[in-house]
């Protein structure tokens, strides 16, 4: 086990995820989203286990106490260790790992460590489509739907990602330098970063896709829209017109996590109205 020092390490986190394949928990374009929206997340502990030289498993702790992971099933007696380390780095107070629910070997070693799942809450599901047909895109008049072109689009895109997701008690940190940055990791490509613009040339809605190129996966992570223009199909056509770019890079099917509990309908139902089916969901336990 070696704690995480950098860049290198996220690719080495990376490779591990892609290498489990499309049914995995994570995609390699959602760690660096949870990792960089914010900045880098240095203050997170995080650690990589390694055999041979080869990552079979990371996990990092959002404090105080909230433990996600990664683990090659042919490795499963490490989850041991991880969540010995888990017990030493989180803060006082309870502890929480999340899995999937078809991970029943995780969630039969988390029992044995005096875990138990939590029956409320909020919750994310996963759903999935392929790719091989999809409707095109369609946008009402005087809006324009196109991709980011690129730095000089970063105050832009983060400015409607700020209007989508911030709330009165938790404005959102994304910030132009902070998405410009974001830009430069690996595998960030800006064409499959999508906007749509109001009449007026501000931006109203958005989709970034990363994509796996090994497993062929595609992953929405984030979409959203400024509440202004909400309820007008701008984050379905976004998402639509990202889809067909990907499918074009190869990629043969996508996913996105939404919550799944009753607090975020709509989310679900935009996903659901461009052919998401749910094929999972997240199990949280605590002990």
């Amino acid at each position: 086990m070696r704690l995480y020092s950098g860049p290198a390490d996220l690719r080495a986190m990376q490779s591990l995820t892609s290498r489990l394949g499309p049914r995995a928990r994570w995609h390699i374009g959602e760690l660096v989203w949870y990792r960089h929206q914010h900045g880098e997340h240095s203050s997170w502990p995080t650690a990589l286990w390694e055999r041979g030289g080869e990552p079979v498993a990371w996990a990092w702790v959002v404090p105080p106490g909230n433990l996600d992971l990664h683990l090659d099933p042919a490795h499963a007696d490490l989850f041991d260790d991880v969540l010995r380390w888990f017990d030493k780095v989180a803060e006082r107070g309870s502890r929480a790992v999340t899995v999937l629910d078809d991970e029943t070997a995780l969630i039969e070693r988390l029992r044995r460590h005096g875990y138990e799942e939590t029956a409320s809450g909020p919750f994310f599901i996963h759903l999935r489509r392929d790719l091989r047909e999809l409707p095109e895109p369609e946008v009402p008049e005087g809006y324009v739907l196109r991709p980011v072109r690129g730095a000089a689009d970063a105050p832009a895109r983060a400015a409607v990602h700020r209007a989508a997701f911030s709330r009165p008690d938790a404005p959102s940190k994304v910030t132009g330098t902070v998405y410009e940055r974001l830009m430069g990791v690996w595998p960030y490509r800006a064409g499959l970063d999508w906007m749509v613009e109001a009449p007026d040339g501000t931006p109203a809605a958005f989709c970034l896709v990363w994509l796996d190129e090994h497993t062929r996966e595609a992953v929405l992570e984030p979409v959203g829209t400024d509440p202004g223009h909400r309820r007008r199909g701008l984050a379905s056509a976004a998402i639509l017109a990202a889809l067909h770019t990907a499918r074009g890079l190869g990629a043969e099917t996508a996913r996105v996590a939404a919550r799944g509990d009753d607090d975020y309908p709509s989310a679900r139902a935009t996903y659901r109205s461009v052919g998401f089916r749910q094929a999972a969901r997240n199990v949280a336990f605590t002990r």
